[in-house]
């Protein structure tokens, strides 16, 4: 009976360590991207590249080069 007491405690610290240890780890991540964001302006952000415009294309004449590149091979 002894040994259960001693593994519900240890089961009571490991849980109690490893929720002190996310609530550390919520709050410097919480300051750590404000500090981030007071030095944003260095670095800025690249605007989006816009895609290609692409080009109309004939479904049956890509499946046809699909096929004839497989049948190649």
């Amino acid at each position: 009976m002894q040994q259960l007491g001693v593994g519900l405690v240890l089961m009571v610290a490991g849980m109690g360590i490893v929720y002190a240890f996310l609530c550390v780890l919520i709050v410097v991540a919480k300051y750590a991207s404000a500090f981030v964001a007071r030095f944003d302006h260095i670095l800025p952000q690249d605007a989006p590249k816009k895609a290609p415009a692409k080009v109309a294309s004939n479904d049956d004449a890509d499946i046809a080069l699909a096929i004839a590149v497989a049948l190649r091979g």
